[in-house]
């Protein structure tokens, strides 16, 4: 009976977490999509100054963090990574995403997502060429399903009603500040985990402290650091239009939440779970987004989206027998 109550506490939790993960990510991509198509105001104007979301959200989640160590770590004080450790990892996390939200200048919401999801292309091709790793015909099949559906979906053609909604049309540039988007968080990502080896006893909310400290600061200065700076125009455009800066707080407290939820699955259910989950979210996230902005795709395009998500899919199946591989040789042992 325990047993079973104990089953279903777990269940219930993991749909709690899949359900927290899916609204704050899938209505954050809603707002940033808003941010970079929509008109605002009698006077029609754009929010040119994407870049300010990334301190907003920086600004946000720092406080955030800050709260939840507060409330949640009083009793593990000491032994966690210093914040200076956090500066070279903190440059690339501020660059890493701010072009990935550039992009939505040259290329679609939909566009955007399917190019960040295929992060495994330059993981694998650095690890072939740079260190000489070999992998399987399987998690090559991966790689060339990704690569194909992300290859086909960038050639198609765009329908004239989502051009029309970009502000500057460019998907050359649009895919290569995306592709950039990915190595920053390649190296991010390694910084990261080498912190975390060296100061075992740091926690989540200390890593999102630090990472967003640094985050605020560098994007402080880049938004700021000078009179002619953005910063003094995204503040400006805010005022002028306050729905854009109900939508920018929204953005961020959708971010903020998001991570916990985040954090919450990782340390209950492990990585792999919290892998499949943001990935069935991110093709949600391309479905919504085609119903909600009227821009329907392609025949084309959906047959890509679907060849990247098989893709996705399949390798986080064949990390999954992996580790049932590694548990059976655990427990033979």
């Amino acid at each position: 009976m325990e047993a079973h109550a104990s089953g279903l506490g777990r269940v219930l939790l993991l749909s709690f977490c899949v359900a927290g993960i899916w609204v704050a990510y899938i209505s954050q991509g809603v707002l940033q999509e808003n941010l970079s198509t929509k008109r605002f105001g009698e006077d029609k104007k754009r929010f040119e100054h994407l870049a300010f979301l990334n301190l907003a959200q920086n600004v946000v989640c720092l406080i955030w963090s800050l709260i939840m160590i507060n409330v949640w770590s009083r009793g593990n004080k000491g032994g966690g990574a210093p914040w200076w450790s956090y500066w070279s990892a903190g440059i690339t996390n501020t660059i890493g995403p701010a072009m990935g939200i550039q992009a939505l200048k040259y290329i679609s919401y939909p566009a955007q997502v399917l190019a960040k999801s295929s992060k495994m292309i330059p993981v694998m091709l650095m690890g072939t060429l740079v260190y000489g790793i070999r992998y399987s015909f399987s998690e090559y099949l991966c790689t060339l399903l990704v690569a194909g559906g992300v290859s086909i979906f960038a050639l198609s053609k765009t329908s004239a009603k989502t051009i029309n909604k970009l502000a500057s049309p460019n998907a050359p540039l649009g895919y290569g500040l995306c592709f950039l988007n990915l190595a920053f968080d390649g190296f991010t990502n390694a910084t990261q985990d080498s912190i975390t080896a060296r100061y075992p006893k740091t926690s989540a909310w200390n890593i999102m402290l630090g990472m967003n400290l640094w985050g605020t600061i560098y994007n402080l200065v880049y938004m700021f650091g000078w009179p002619q700076a953005s910063g003094y125009e995204a503040i400006r455009f805010c005022q002028q239009h306050p729905e854009a800066g109900w939508d920018i707080l929204f953005y961020c407290l959708c971010g903020a939440v998001g991570q916990n939820f985040i954090f919450l699955t990782i340390s209950r259910f492990g990585s792999l779970t919290n892998t499949t989950i943001t990935t069935t979210r991110k093709f949600v996230s391309i479905v919504i987004s085609s119903l909600l902005s009227g821009n329907p795709l392609s025949t084309i395009q959906w047959s890509s989206v679907i060849m990247v998500f098989s893709g996705l899919s399949y390798q986080i199946y064949l990390k999954w027998q992996k580790l049932q591989r590694l548990q059976k040789k655990r427990k033979a042992t």
